[in-house]
């Protein structure tokens, strides 16, 4: 099943990520079966791991996944949409119990949270407009408008690797809430570029007239993200990583999500 709808997806993710913002405080609440309820925070735009659907509910690779896992370990989870650029703190601020939401496992964020094993490899791809001439080298000579989703490890690369080194001016990449926002304004040649996760990018250019120029190995893979002191919570979603991946639904999930 191919996520479609994407731009009715973008649009009842920002008005769920502007009213809801702490539907609990705190999780490991017992539902009325008796198990520990878990707050599962997500980026409602970030197809096909997470993002809502075109009936205003949370849907994606890692949605289901949890779900299994969940049922699978005995516990019950909900799915809180919630602004990516404050994640993390949402989490160590305990408004939501852990993050199963295409995170990247980086060294910045083991030193304010805890992760899980691996469970997805991830790249970095830049798209540009489908008849753009540009290629992969050009967009990052520091002379294009490269949009990126704010807090992402997109951000955080051209910073870090190309700003850093005076390659790249900061001038020239452009911060959204999404990366669906960013595509929108590469389609209205507002940036000559953008610049997500290979996933990400190829479910974008399967649906709307983009295409990806360039991919940048970025050694890095996706964890479920919980707070430092939570070890037997991250100990029992890594266990149900391991069970999910050892089953047919983990091959059903990556033939469903088209990953």
């Amino acid at each position: 099943m191919k996520v479609t709808g994407k731009v009715l997806a973008a649009l009842i993710m920002l008005s769920l990520v502007l009213t809801v913002s702490t539907v609990w405080a705190g999780g490991q609440k017992e539902s009325e079966s008796g198990k520990a309820v878990y707050i599962n925070g997500i980026d409602a735009d970030f197809p096909p791991f997470a993002y809502i659907d075109e009936s205003g509910n949370p849907a994606g690779f890692d949605v289901e996944s949890v779900n299994w896992i969940a049922e699978e370990m005995g516990f019950e989870v909900k799915h809180q949409p919630t602004a990516w650029d404050g994640i993390v703190e949402s989490l160590r601020a305990g408004k939501i119990d852990f993050v199963a939401s295409g995170m990247s496992i980086t060294e910045d964020r083991k030193k304010v949270i805890s992760f899980t094993i691996p469970y997805w490899e991830t790249d970095l791809a830049v798209a540009v407009q489908e008849g753009s001439d540009l290629t992969y080298d050009e967009v990052l000579n520091g002379d294009y408008r490269i949009g990126v989703q704010r807090g992402t490890t997109s951000q955080m690369w051209l910073e870090d690797k190309l700003v850093a080194s005076g390659q790249l001016d900061q001038k020239m990449i452009v911060i959204y809430d999404s990366f669906s926002l960013a595509v929108k304004d590469l389609l209205n040649g507002r940036v000559d570029a953008a610049m997500q996760d290979a996933t990400m990018v190829e479910d974008a250019a399967s649906v709307q007239p983009i295409k990806i120029v360039g991919v940048h190995p970025s050694g890095e893979a996706y964890g479920y993200g919980v707070r430092q002191e939570d070890d037997e919570l991250r100990e029992m979603l890594s266990e149900g990583i391991r069970r999910l991946q050892k089953s047919p639904r983990w091959e059903e999930l990556k033939e469903e999500y088209g990953l």
